[in-house]
This record gives C-alpha cells, structure tokens and sequence, in this order.
C-alpha cells in the first residue's frame, strides 16, 4: 500500500507542478495582458472598482481551473451523455412508428373499413432494398391499395446522375414487391402541381405518401398543392441502409456489416425483430397437400436475376421456401467483402418478394435427407445463372441427397443478371460513384446530426427528395 502512494504522489505533484507552469506562462503571455485590459476595461463600463479588477495572475489560474473542470466533465459524463442520446433516438423511432400506427388506423376511421384506399409514393428506388420494401409497406399501411411511381432514367439523370438500375431494371424490382399493388413507370423525378393532379385524378388517389424529410425544389414544397387538398401524408423513413451505405461498402471494400454470431448480433438496424415480425406478418405453413419448393443462395443485393429465378421457382409448386446462407458461408465462397448485405439485410430483401412463401434463415449450405423431410420439401430446384463471384460451382456434394433421391432440378435462368452487372457498373464509372458517395454520406450526417445530435452514414436517407 505504502509503494503504492508514493507511485501516485509523483504523479499527482507532477500534474500540479505542470497546471503551475502553465499559469505561469499564461500570466506572463502578452495574450493574457491585453484579456486582463478588456476585463479591466468591461468592469470599469458597468461601475466596478479596482478592487474588482482580476490580475493576469487571476484570470490564468481561473482559465486553467475552468479548462480542467470542463475536462473532467467530458471524461466522466461525456459517454453517459452519448448514451443516453442514442437511448433516446430509439425511443424517438419507436414513438414515431406508434404516431403512424394511430395516424392508419384515423385515416381508416375517416374513409370506412368497407372503402378501398389507394395511396401513391414515387421514387427512384435504385438498386432496391430493404428500406425501399419497408417504405411500400408502410405506405400500403395507410390505404388498401398501393400505387408506386418510378422515376424515368431521364428525369433522374438530369437530376442527380444517371442511376445504377435502368427502367425495366427497376420497374422489375417495384413490381416484384409483395406490398405493391400497381406500378406507374416514367414518373418525373421533381413533382409538380400540375403531376400531381395528373395522377390524383388518372389513378383516383385519396392520399399522396412521402418520407417526413422535407421535400423542396426550387424553394418550394412539392407537396405543397396534395398538402392543402388534404391529400397528403408522410412515412417515417427506414433507418440502418441506404443505397448510400450499400455502394461504400463496395467501393471501400468493407467487412463492418458482417453478422458474427448469428441472428443474436446487434444489427445496425434498430428494430430488426420486430420488422422480420412485420415483413412475415402473412406468412402461413404449408398445407400437407402443398407441392413444396425449394432453392437457396447468397440473395446478396436482390436484384432482377433473383426476381426472374423465384418465379421461376414459385412456378413448379404451391408453396416456395427460400433458403438464405449465413454471412461466414457466403463469404467462403465468394471472398473479399461479399456478402455486401449481411443476413438480416438479405432476409428482409427475400421476405419482401411476392414469389416467396417462406424462408430458411442462416440455411444450411448442404441440403441433406433430414432437411428435405423436416420441411416436407418435393423439390430442391437451382438456377443456371449465379452470382459466382470468386465462388466455386463445382461442388456437387451440397445437393447430393436431393439428387439422389430424384428431388432435384436445373431450372434454365430467365434472366442473366447477376450481381457482377451492378460491381461492374460501379466499377466502371468508380469516380463518379465515388463523389456521389461523398456527397450523400455528408447529407445523411447533416441530417442525423439535426434529427439526434450525432453523426451516422447508416441511414435511409438524408436532407434529399426522393427515395432513391
């Protein structure tokens, strides 16, 4: 105990012996003469003596003493602080869904259960995610009928830049969306009055739905025209991804997103159980009388060439289970930073297919007897077309018991879109992705640090217009 105190006298006396020299320094600092003649001079202006007036001596040790209280502050409280305010920015996100609860269940007050509702959102909706499938769903919420206006390639390139997807590209994704009724292509990327009314009155819509961010072109609001008709209503926006997020990923070659542990891991979207929960709300087991179809894969950033090989799939049965592989497996086969989505990303993208019945989470990468039993599957089917980045095809053994048992078919792919179509895309046009990528990740920071006091680069969006 004895060498202990005298280990830590040094050290303290070496703390006050530098705060003493510091003073020191500043009272003799030129610096510090002309903050003692201001102060001198304020006193003086509202009436104090002399006596009032500090000495540079004064006003260091006061400096220093200040200095170190606002430290100690920092060090001590500073973290419970940052805590507490991402506490309360999920407390905030929670109330903001339970405001959009009770806002759906007013709006189907007003129009009567019995009434059909149709809503309309638009967007760009490029390289399609999660975040966009849980906007339609939200959207579909307040109505009965959902309407989905994709913005042309022209309008978004005159925009902001050409997009990653074509047209048929994303027109395909919308309308595969289990959330989505109808689809209205070739929308303009800016609204105007006059569009609007266009559509209220071609598609007999009763509310116009957008993002609670602000939404303003010019100087002025978009929605100004839907707002005083009374057509107007707003979503809270996704967050934890981004079509942001997803491109840096590719481009910095980053791991970060990787699931260790299994579904037990944090994910950096907030209320991932609760949304697999909403995603899955009509999902229903199979009756035994159900033809009963299986195919697995990666499903890493859904895309055109999943969509045409579920269908595909969907078609040989009644019922279609979708097997999803766990971040470790995939990345065993496919290398570098694949998966770029990790497996709750992955999951919720497959789950909001309208192909899909069901899915096997974390699935195992070999199909064996006891697996086709368990699910009662009648057919194990894989397509012709991969997503083989650095992956070997070659493995014959993961589908053994199911070929040996007769239950395994090739399906011919009917579309060849793979998920090097979109790497080499970005690839190809790496340095405008690269200053886009810059350019939406500070908004997005912009905008978190308004809404909760913090930086984030993992969000739906930030300060922009549309969901992209």
């Amino acid at each position: 105990m004895t060498s202990e105190i005298e280990n830590e006298v040094p050290l303290v006396a070496s703390i006050l012996l530098a705060c003493k020299a510091f003073i020191i320094f500043l009272s003799e600092s030129p610096l510090m003469s002309v903050l003692v003649e201001l102060i001198e001079k304020m006193l003086l202006l509202v009436g104090a003596t002399d006596s009032f007036v500090p000495s540079a001596l004064d006003t260091s040790r006061s400096i220093v003493i200040i200095s170190l209280t606002l430290l100690s502050y920092y060090l001590f409280f500073g973290k419970r602080h940052s805590r507490k305010r991402h506490r309360l920015a999920t407390e905030l996100q929670v109330a903001r869904e339970k405001l959009h609860y009770l806002q759906e269940q007013v709006l189907r007050d007003e129009s009567g259960s019995t009434n059909e509702v149709r809503i309309f959102l638009d967007g760009a909706f490029d390289m399609m995610h999660y975040g966009h499938m849980n906007a339609f769903r939200l959207a579909k919420s307040l109505g009965t009928h959902l309407i989905v206006g994709v913005n042309s390639d022209k309008s978004i390139t005159s925009c902001k830049g050409k997009p990653l997807m074509n047209d048929d590209e994303r027109h395909t994704m919308v309308s595969a969306c289990k959330f989505v009724n109808e689809v209205v292509p070739d929308c303009p990327y800016i609204m105007n009055k006059e569009y609007l009314d266009y559509v209220i009155d071609k598609y007999s819509i009763d509310y116009v739905v957008h993002g609670d961010d602000p939404c303003f072109v010019d100087g002025k609001d978009v929605y100004a025209a839907a707002k005083a008709a009374g057509k107007f209503r707003t979503i809270p926006r996704t967050e934890g991804v981004s079509t942001t997020d997803i491109v840096g990923r590719m481009l910095l070659l980053t791991k970060e997103h990787h699931l260790h542990g299994g579904l037990g891991s944090q994910s950096k979207f907030l209320t991932t159980s609760r949304m697999l929960k909403l995603f899955s709300a009509d999902v229903q087991p199979p009756t035994k009388d159900m033809r009963v179809i299986y195919i697995d894969g990666a499903w890493d950033l859904f895309h055109p060439g999943h969509v045409a090989i579920l269908k595909a799939a969907k078609s040989r049965g009644d019922y279609l289970i979708v097997g999803i592989h766990g971040d470790g497996v995939v990345n065993r086969q496919m290398g570098a930073n694949f998966p770029l989505l990790n497996l709750h990303e992955r999951v919720l993208s497959v789950l909001g297919c309208r192909f899909v019945d069901d899915v096997l989470i974390d699935a195992p990468y070999t199909v064996t007897h006891e697996m086709i039993a368990s699910l009662n599957i009648s057919e194990v089917v894989q397509g012709t077309v991969y997503d083989d980045i650095g992956s070997d095809r070659n493995d014959d053994s993961r589908y053994k018991d199911a070929n040996d048992a007769g239950l395994l078919s090739v399906l011919q792919s009917p579309c060849d879109f793979r998920l090097e179509n979109i790497v080499h895309r970005i690839q190809d046009n790496q340095e405008t992705f690269q200053a886009r990528f810059k350019r939406k990740t500070e908004a997005e920071n912009d905008h978190y640090k308004d809404k909760y006091g913090h930086n984030s680069a993992n969000s739906t969006s930030g300060k922009i217009d549309k969901y992209h």
